[in-house]
């Protein structure tokens, strides 16, 4: 693996997010169908190819394991150091939870875009488990935290919120429902296998342009501490404790490359509205979200290179 090939196998990811952006400013078709398809891909699309892939890959109770251990542990760590940094420099709750969020939670339709890509079926299962690891934990995570540093809700109130919330997430119902079908042995089902796996080949690239239509370019004045913490947990210290994680417990380099995938992506488009609707610093978050994703085309091949150099 050299530079030239990885750029040009994830340049045609980060196109479609720029054509995403692009159609979005300039109303092609309008705002509303933007708003429309992020439901689509929320509620139909990501749930049918995870629950395809979910259902379909071949599960071990030892890459399980592994990889639990290995995903959120980077994620765990990279949430400590986006928190304890924030708070050493000072920042007010609002703006170190912004600084949290950016340092710890990834953009997963971004990892998965390029897992699929670069890896083929292999990568995209790899990347459905990742998910599928990651999506619950870091909500129970930073939801809570981030009600604790903007004086929110009570912890009960809170509890109660991200249950319920994790309990009608679609992505995680589909996941759950995946894993259930592959435990039982139940293989393909024709129909059910044949409908969600013609939805999922839908998805990753309308997601991608549903990742562009949310950056916010305007929102980029932000102050250089917070966007330069949260820039070094999320493209440094997450990365860098998967890959020492993952060697640490004999991980292949496929299943390596899909953790790094999702330790080095950037953060998650969602982040904003968390951070708006539980009153984080918002205009923060805007910028962290854009100018992550904008860097991360160069430095998801720095690390991909670098772990490739492990093997």
């Amino acid at each position: 693996m050299t530079l030239a090939p990885v750029l040009i196998s994830i340049a045609p990811i980060f196109l479609l997010i720029v054509l995403g952006y692009l159609l979005r400013r300039n109303g092609i078709p309008n705002v509303e169908f933007w708003n429309l398809n992020d439901k689509l891909v929320y509620w139909v699309l990501m749930p049918a190819l995870l629950f395809y892939k979910t259902s379909t890959i071949e599960l071990s109770p030892g890459l399980v394991g592994s990889y639990s251990v290995v995903i959120i542990g980077g994620m765990a760590t990279a949430l400590v150091f986006g928190l304890g940094a924030a708070k050493l420099a000072g920042l007010p709750g609002s703006s170190a939870s912004s600084v949290m969020q950016g340092a710890a939670r990834h953009n997963a339709f971004i990892a998965l875009s390029i897992a699929g890509s670069l890896f083929g079926s292999d990568g995209l299962s790899l990347g459905a488990l990742a998910m599928a690891l990651l999506i619950p934990v870091t909500n129970l995570a930073v939801v809570p935290l981030m009600v604790v540093l903007n004086k929110g809700e009570s912890e009960g109130n809170v509890l109660l919120m991200v249950l319920r919330d994790l309990a009608r997430n679609p992505l995680i119902v589909s996941v759950l429902a995946g894993v259930s079908f592959n435990i039982l042995g139940a293989g393909e089902v024709p129909v059910l296998h044949d409908t969600t796996r013609l939805l999922g080949n839908a998805a990753l690239p309308i997601v991608l342009m549903c990742v562009g239509a949310n950056l916010r370019l305007r929102a980029m004045q932000a102050s250089t501490l917070p966007l330069a913490l949260s820039i070094c947990g999320k493209f440094i210290v997450f990365p860098l404790i998967t890959v020492l994680l993952a060697r640490f417990f004999g991980l292949t380099e496929l299943e390596t490359f899909v953790a790094v995938l999702f330790a080095a992506s950037p953060t998650a488009s969602a982040s904003y509205t968390l951070a708006r609707q539980m009153g984080g610093d918002a205009p923060l978050m805007a910028a962290i979200t854009t100018i992550q994703t904008a860097l991360a085309f160069l430095t998801l091949p720095v690390w991909l290179l670098l772990v490739e150099q492990l093997f």
